[in-house]
């Protein structure tokens, strides 16, 4: 009896030695890294286990400091990061859920606090004191001298002092919904954008006695202005109105776009230039969109997906061919303008190794001659580059498979040795020792489509079949990495499929079509989500790999994802529980026939052709279509604030496994978005997944 006892306690003697999901959940997680105009001064956001504040650092030294001292987990996410231009100020967005569809700008209460945090402008010395609360509002500029922030409040511009000495108050008033706030030269002006519906123009504030100039108005929308340098002159992106004769839903087309230059003074447009009438010369969707500025020499630069990758160009403001500034197989990302205008700094999926399509280097180009350099060479992971200290020193965030991203800088003179920040912010129980190195794998799908995914192996994997999980990433235009993704949504997703493995079991982490980092066909690929559900076989692939692995138990494969992810997570459980034991569906969508696009298409006396077709292939590429098919368990989790995805979605889907007998299980957030913004809530949803994959599983 006493033998039997011991045999039954070890088990439990040996999970207790586990490290628990938390502390692969406990590192910090750096964002917003900005830098200075003058000197070499920076400053970012750190989450600290949901406690999220403001770092800084100044060169020579680098030596970063806390800035603001927030001290709760409270769910205020802090975004629109900026210094002033002297690096005397840092000002900044408290609040709001900038990650979402819809409702950005309201309140976040994941804490449940009895009186809700409104989403405000705040300052604060760079040299430290007083956090100060300007307004509520959002997206902040800085004036050129440091003295005063513009924002957007209720739709309209306002102002206020940067040091709070003086209420903030309303600049103008005008119809539509301003955006796109941006200080002339002499910080003596305001360019804006107020959209207006089916139209958008550019307007210039100059003072409250004078009368909006309103420049190049049309029928069109008219976005992302620009000034010149010598403020004589804008730059900016024309697109069709909302309009016309109802086309084809279903059918890709192209999606115009032109970057036109404006006299100030008369208000005159020219054509700069147009776009190529072609899929890939579609106005881009990557980061940043057109990514357009005015940059020195009269050089306008821009990113086109033209030539099949979302690329830099630039062209002479008086007119001419444009110049490919970034040519080859990758993407630029993260675009940033060097305060002298003269470079462009980004980071891109390329470099010396072939697993670098499966990375992000840091990467800089000129802005008038193809004279790019990949600055981080080799196995790690750089994004959000930024030039500082009169461009000699280039500060990113920094991370391998096994380091947690943390800020850095890199002397582009001497010896280019990475110098990481707030090293010592990392917990001493983070279990960077435990985690394993991804591996790239590259399969078909069944309609012969190349698809990249990661390997998880289990540190000691034996010759014992293993359990195995499919991750799915959500978007879909996103990309996962050989290492820590620079999104804080997919460090978790990084995190928990790091613990996963620590736990036995293999995970293979899917690329699918419809995401980015391997060129626009893949990205923009035919016949997907709505209408068609093409991603949906390389999906079904990387299943289908995995039961062909020597090391996995084929009977015992499950799946999970959240969003996109969590769509096709149910699509795999209501297609394919033959293959499919499991799955986890977080805030997924599973009717596609909700859509606005086909909702409002439907309620106009002209249709489009394709109406009836597009509503019946929405219908059949949604996992609702095929629930009397799923037979596999299924964990539903969802946040009931979600402004991604609607709370309906997965109530939906409950009420319809109900009535079909299909086994689940259900996790409600309350008050929490799409993107945890409570640290617990994060921790809890993917220890809940752990803990379910261990159940059905093992």
């Amino acid at each position: 009896m006493r033998k039997a006892l011991l045999l039954l306690l070890l088990p439990l003697q040996i999970w207790a030695q586990d490290i628990p999901f938390q502390a692969y959940k406990n590192y910090p997680f750096p964002t917003e890294l900005r830098a200075a105009a003058q000197g070499s001064r920076i400053a970012w956001a750190l989450d600290e286990q949901g406690v999220r504040n403001i770092y800084v650092a100044e060169g020579p030294a680098f030596t970063p400091r806390k800035l603001t001292a927030f001290t709760r987990n409270d769910g205020q996410e802090i975004t629109s990061l900026s210094l002033s231009d002297d690096g005397k100020w840092v000002v900044f967005v408290r609040g709001g859920d900038h990650g979402s569809n819809y409702d950005a700008g309201l309140p976040i209460n994941a804490s449940h606090d009895v009186n809700p945090f409104k989403v405000q402008i705040a300052s604060v010395p760079f040299a430290g004191g007083e956090t100060k609360y300007l307004s509520e509002g959002d997206a902040p500029e800085i004036s050129p001298d440091g003295k005063t922030v513009a924002f957007i409040k209720n739709g309209q511009a306002w102002q206020a002092p940067i040091d709070g000495s003086a209420a903030a108050k309303n600049l103008f008033t005008t119809r539509g919904s301003v955006s796109s706030l941006e200080w002339g030269p002499d910080g003596h002006a305001l360019l804006f954008v107020s959209n207006r519906g089916d139209h958008s123009i550019i307007g210039i504030y100059t003072d409250a006695a004078s009368p909006i100039k309103w420049i190049a108005a049309s029928f069109y929308r008219d976005l992302s202005p620009r000034w010149s340098p010598d403020g004589k002159q804008i730059v900016f992106v024309r697109r069709p109105g909302a309009g016309g004769e109802p086309d084809s839903l279903m059918a890709k087309k192209h999606q115009p776009w032109s970057i036109y230059t404006a006299n100030v003074q008369t208000g005159k447009e020219t054509l700069l230039w147009k776009a190529p009438t072609t899929l890939r010369g579609s106005v881009p969707t990557t980061h940043g969109g057109t990514n357009l500025h005015w940059a020195a020499n009269d050089r306008i630069v821009f990113l086109s997906y033209q030539d099949g990758w979302p690329h830099l160009y630039s062209i002479a403001a008086s007119g001419g061919k444009e110049l490919l500034l970034t040519p080859g197989n990758f993407m630029c990302e993260h675009i940033s303008l060097s305060a002298d205008r003269k470079k462009l700094s980004f980071s891109a999926n390329t470099g010396n190794d072939p697993l670098d399509i499966e990375r992000r280097h840091a990467a800089i180009v000129s802005v008038d001659k193809a004279d790019m350099q990949v600055l981080t060479p080799g196995s790690g992971l750089e994004w959000t580059p930024v030039l500082t200290d009169a461009g000699n020193t280039l500060a990113f965030i920094s991370a391998t498979a096994q380091q947690s991203p943390l800020p850095a800088v890199m002397p582009l003179n001497g010896d280019k040795k990475i110098r990481l920040l707030c090293e010592d912010r990392v917990p001493a129980d983070f279990p960077r020792h435990k985690l394993v190195t991804p591996k790239q794998v590259i399969f078909k799908a069944t309609d012969g489509v190349t698809v990249h995914a990661d390997l998880f192996l289990p540190e000691g994997t034996t010759p014992s079949k293993k359990p195995a999980i499919v991750y799915v990433h959500g978007g879909p235009p996103r990309q996962m990495l050989l290492g820590w993704n620079y999104s804080d949504y997919y460090s978790n997703a990084y995190a928990a499929n790091q613990y996963l493995a620590s736990q036995g079991f293999v995970v293979l982490v899917v690329n699918y079509r419809l995401g980015i980092g391997y060129g626009y066909e893949f990205h923009q690929a035919r016949n997907g989500g709505a209408f068609g559900a093409a991603e949906y076989q390389d999906i079904q692939a990387a299943g289908k790999w995995l039961q062909g692995q020597s090391f996995v138990d084929a009977k015992r494969i499950g799946i999970y994802g959240g969003s996109y992810g969590g769509y096709l997570t149910a699509m795999a459980l209501a297609r394919d529980s033959k293959i499919f034991a499991a799955g986890v569906d977080i805030h997924g969508v599973h009717d596609w026939g909700t859509q606005a696009a086909l909702m409002t298409a439907g309620e106009k006396y002209e249709k489009a052709p394709d109406y009836e077709k597009a509503l019946q292939t929405a219908w059949a590429s949604s996992p609702i279509a095929s629930v009397k098919t799923w037979r596999s368990p299924v964990l539903i989790i969802h946040a009931d604030d979600d402004r991604n995805v609607r709370f309906n979605q997965s109530v939906d889907l409950i009420n319809r496994l109900e009535k079909h007998g299909v086994p689940y299980e259900t996790m409600m957030i309350v008050d929490d978005t799409h993107h945890w913004m409570n640290w617990n809530n994060a921790v809890t949803v993917y220890d809940a997944v752990a803990e379910y994959f261990k159940r059905k599983l093992k």
